[in-house]
């Protein structure tokens, strides 16, 4: 087959089953939860420690998505792709360089991201920002 024929392959995470990072967890919203504030229940603690994180210069990128903003009733810090096969720990890097750890999880279509990690690496919640997604 002609090399201008071959689909470029797509590379994705290794298979692996991995349980959500329990420092990027967090208890789900309170069902009067209304906004930002109230919808994001992670702790300064878990904010600061997803932030701190910063790209391994020997890591090669899984790739850059442009991402919305995920279920906000969904808790904790993770991106929905299909970078990835299976659930890893990742980390997401924004065009202005702020990074957040994050569980890189599994999906279909448009990327989306969680609401405490918009928050963490300064987004606003109705922009659709192009990120760079780094495996841990």
């Amino acid at each position: 087959m002609p090399d201008f024929l071959k689909r470029e392959e797509t590379r994705t995470a290794a298979p692996v089953a991995a349980a959500p990072s329990p420092a990027l967890t967090a208890p789900r919203p309170s069902a009067g939860a209304r906004t930002a504030e109230t919808l994001d229940t992670t702790t300064e603690a878990q904010r600061a420690a997803a932030t701190a994180a910063t790209v391994p210069v020997q890591v090669a990128p899984l790739g850059k998505v442009v991402v919305s903003l995920g279920d906000v009733t969904v808790p904790g810090f993770w991106l929905k792709s299909s970078l990835v096969s299976a659930p890893v720990p990742g980390l997401v890097k924004t065009a202005g360089g702020q990074t957040v750890q994050v569980d890189l999880l599994p999906g279909d279509g448009a990327a989306q991201l969680s609401l405490a990690a918009f928050r963490a690496a300064g987004l606003g919640l109705t922009d659709l920002p192009q990120v760079e997604v780094f495996p841990r």
